[in-house]
């Protein structure tokens, strides 16, 4: 899959402007500020395709974009101290969860986690209802690039025990450098050529009993 081929494709703010399942979804999500507007313009190589701000709470809407026509990358509100009013919250909030309920196509949710800290209770949040629903997700720990190797080893497996995680079922990864690029890219692709087959892609994303 080549991942340069990307249009932006829409942004929905309610479920009926979704648009057609025809391909899989790759939904990514994280705490406000977390990186996750670096994370998906590097992985398309563009510099600004997904918006980044300072500004908390700039993502409103389920942003679609088409990845050579085969695979759907969904950049989600991020959560958490978003500098916006508890009502707009609380529609992203019912939004992103009939998404995630519903969406037949959505293969991953990438959950974004910053690698420099302990984990922060609004993603063991997000992750443990990701496992209640048995839904299927990936998590990434960024800004690797801002950490020793030593560093970012031993992060790692601080937030492996909090998650109950092994490390082949997350990615360290850096923006900037471009750590875990390849890594990601790949499962990416195992997921959506598995989905366009009919296949469990199972081993490439983590879906607890």
């Amino acid at each position: 899959m080549d991942f340069r081929k990307v249009q932006f494709l829409l942004s929905a703010h309610a479920m009926g402007q979704l648009p057609e399942p025809i391909y899989p979804d790759i939904a990514f999500a994280g705490r406000s500020n977390v990186g996750k507007s670096s994370l998906i313009n590097r992985l398309v190589e563009r510099t600004n395709l997904v918006k980044t701000s300072s500004r908390p709470g700039k993502t409103q809407s389920l942003n679609y974009f088409l990845v050579d026509n085969g695979l759907y990358l969904v950049d989600l509100p991020g959560y958490g101290f978003a500098q916006v009013s508890k009502q707009t919250r609380k529609s992203w909030q019912g939004l992103i969860s009939r998404y995630v309920e519903i969406r037949s196509t959505l293969v991953c949710m990438v959950v974004i986690i910053d690698l420099r800290h302990e984990l922060k209770s609004l993603d063991r949040d997000l992750i443990d209802w990701l496992r209640y629903l048995h839904k299927p997700f990936l998590p990434v720990y960024t800004k690797a690039d801002k950490l020793s190797r030593n560093d970012q080893q031993k992060n790692a497996a601080l937030l492996d025990a909090s998650l109950t995680l092994t490390p082949d079922e997350r990615i360290i990864f850096s923006s900037r450098t471009g750590q875990g690029l390849d890594q990601l890219r790949t499962r990416i692709t195992a997921l959506a050529t598995s989905f366009q087959g009919g296949v469990d892609p199972g081993g490439f994303f983590t879906d607890p009993i």
